[in-house]
């Protein structure tokens, strides 16, 4: 147990929720930011689906990633830092720089106020996209010397994945030119499943939502999954181990699945729950054929038949990290979404 302060931005985060349960569980008083204070009651009624109720143990502030005001008063006094915020899509991005200079920007004024409060280390919320995006096809899985190739030569790159490769390879230049002694660790999660804790949930879940809710077809996509309450753990443990400082780490539970597989699990583990899930795989002619008109849909497009398999042995061997499997995940999804009533009704 310690009583050591830890800083954790963007409270209403679902990674970040899961990461102050975890802090909470541990013995660590946690102070986390968010945007408006108007959404305290909902991160604490959050916390309390997760099973935690930290009174004082718990404070929020305001600070937001796009200005400086409130840093320096956020990280005051905290021993480490949990930095898992993103700048929010605000939907005037019109150019790439749109997207990534507020990353860039957001990163570099919560590791300049770190330094300046005598934080001992940051532990960066990056992403997989930052690592297996705009290849060409590999014949291993991707690894932590691997960083998305962002030229377009190959493949084409999404402004978000782009804006978390920049983010991040600046986060470690800051670290070097003017750390100044703050340690850095990286995080790189594939799609984040687990428990959702209110309706304000990640991206990646959607993915187990619109499957739940009758999705007709499942396009060919491969993505590993790793279950957010292993995401905040690892987080926890490259928060505190010698050897994490200066070192990015992978989070996935064992190898990548394509989203039919996906769609037998829920078919087999949930019963009557999954009776609108199915298991039609659509021919890539198809989806292309509605990305025309589908922006979800256009996003899919590069990624069709492109394995994105990469491996955690890195974090297993040096940190002792021991993931649930991913069928673990994905059911423990599904199940949350039901018993939060978050599913359309049949």
């Amino acid at each position: 147990m310690s009583d050591e302060l830890v800083l954790v931005t963007g409270g209403t985060g679902f990674i970040a929720q899961h990461c102050i349960l975890a802090l909470l569980k541990a013995g660590y008083r946690v102070r986390t930011t968010v945007r408006n204070l108007g959404r305290e009651a909902e991160v604490r009624a959050n916390l309390k689906v997760g099973g935690a109720e930290p009174g004082d143990r718990l404070a929020l502030v305001v600070a937001d990633l796009a200005a400086d005001k409130g840093w320096a008063e956020a990280v005051a006094g905290s021993t480490y830092v949990l930095h898992g915020a993103s700048p929010t899509p605000s939907g005037d991005q019109v150019r790439e720089e749109d997207w990534v200079r507020p990353a860039v920007d957001g990163n570099l004024r919560v590791l300049r106020a770190a330094r300046d409060a005598g934080v001992r280390r940051v532990v960066l919320t990056s992403a997989i996209g930052a690592i297996a995006v705009g290849h060409p096809p590999l014949n291993r899985p991707f690894d932590e010397t691997d960083w998305s190739d962002l030229s377009g030569k190959v493949r084409p790159v999404a402004p978000y994945q782009k804006s978390k490769t920049i983010a991040e390879r600046e986060a470690w230049a800051f670290i070097e030119r003017e750390g100044r002694g703050l340690e850095l660790a990286a995080v790189n999660p594939v799609a984040v499943l687990g428990p959702a804790l209110g309706p304000d949930y990640s991206h990646s879940i959607r993915i187990i939502t619109n499957l739940m809710n009758g999705q007709p077809g499942c396009p060919k996509i491969n993505s590993g999954y790793v279950d957010v309450r292993d995401v905040a753990d690892l987080h926890l443990r490259a928060m505190t181990d010698p050897r994490a400082s200066g070192q990015r780490y992978i989070a996935i539970a064992g190898h990548s699945l394509w989203m039919v597989d996906v769609a037998r699990i829920l078919k087999r583990r949930m019963g009557s729950a999954a009776s609108r899930v199915s298991t039609v795989v659509l021919p890539n002619w198809v989806v292309r054929w509605v990305a025309r008109r589908n922006p979800v849909m256009r996003n899919m497009v590069p990624l069709l038949g492109i394995s994105l398999d990469a491996t955690s042995k890195k974090a297993e061997e040096e940190l002792r990290w021991s993931p649930r499997s991913a069928e673990e995940a994905i059911v423990a999804t599904a199940e949350s979404l039901a018993r939060l009533g978050l599913l359309h009704k049949a």
